[in-house]
């Protein structure tokens, strides 16, 4: 086999995992947003509910399973199933599983795409000169502080901050610390709507997501997201040549 032919079927399995999640995520937003709203919960609480308190363990794995496989194909249905973790698991240990799935289901699609464009963008940036370059130079230096600081804000997409540090060339040790510690805040704020969501849907009504950019809530998180900053500022204070 040519070494040209090797090195097409080479790049063909390096892009395959990233070709499946955009064809699975094309299927998702076609066919899918209807199947996993608030109101496809409410239908089969019972049902869940039932499998729970017969099979805790095995409900408990294909919840997180789960998780990672909205988050990792970009499925729609993220803020249902953060709730539904609160509404079968309580607050604790439902924000355990909800961040744990939401983690892996970020370090899954990290790795396609770096898999799949990022090491080779991230070469084409260092050869290259300018804003680019300089860039990517600051993202490596401070990737754990800046990407804990995206999670922290829920008016950031998740999906932009999983697409981002990869094709960047972000290490995946401090992207997968930054993404659990940075969404533990909101996730708690779900799973806690979530653990009342029992009392809401006998009442008929829908939980009240708003409560995330209400100020008691809003304003910790901008707070932890201000302190997570705080190291890019200090060093870019550093940096400030002398004053005359």
């Amino acid at each position: 086999m040519s070494e040209s032919m090797t090195g097409f079927r080479a790049g063909v399995l390096r892009r395959l995992p990233l070709a499946i999640i955009i064809v699975v995520a094309i299927f998702g937003a076609l066919f899918l947003r209807d199947q996993v709203g608030f109101e496809a919960l409410a239908a089969h609480r019972e049902a869940l509910a039932a499998f729970r308190d017969a099979h805790y363990a095995w409900a408990a794995l294909a919840f997180v399973a789960a998780y990672v496989a909205v988050v990792a194909f970009s499925l729609p249905g993220g803020t249902v199933a953060s709730l539904t973790g609160g509404f079968l698991f309580g607050l604790f240990p439902g924000v355990l599983f909800n961040v744990t799935g939401a983690t892996l289901g970020a370090v899954a699609l990290f790795l396609a795409v770096r898999a799949g464009f990022g090491d080779q963008l991230a070469a084409r940036i260092d050869a290259s000169k300018g804003r680019a370059r300089r860039l990517k130079a600051a993202l490596e230096e401070n990737a754990f502080s800046t990407l804990l600081t995206v999670r922290l804000i829920p008016a950031v997409p998740f999906f932009v901050a999983n697409l981002l540090p990869a094709l960047v060339g972000m290490r995946l040790a401090p992207y997968a610390a930054a993404t659990f510690l940075g969404i533990i805040p909101a996730g708690l704020v779900y799973t806690w709507v979530g653990a009342g969501l029992g009392e809401v849907i006998e009442r008929g009504e829908t939980p009240d997501l708003g409560i995330m950019f209400e100020w008691p809530i809003l304003g910790p998180l901008l707070g932890l997201a201000a302190l997570a900053a705080l190291p890019l500022v200090v060093r870019a204070l550093r940096r400030r040549p002398p004053l005359d």
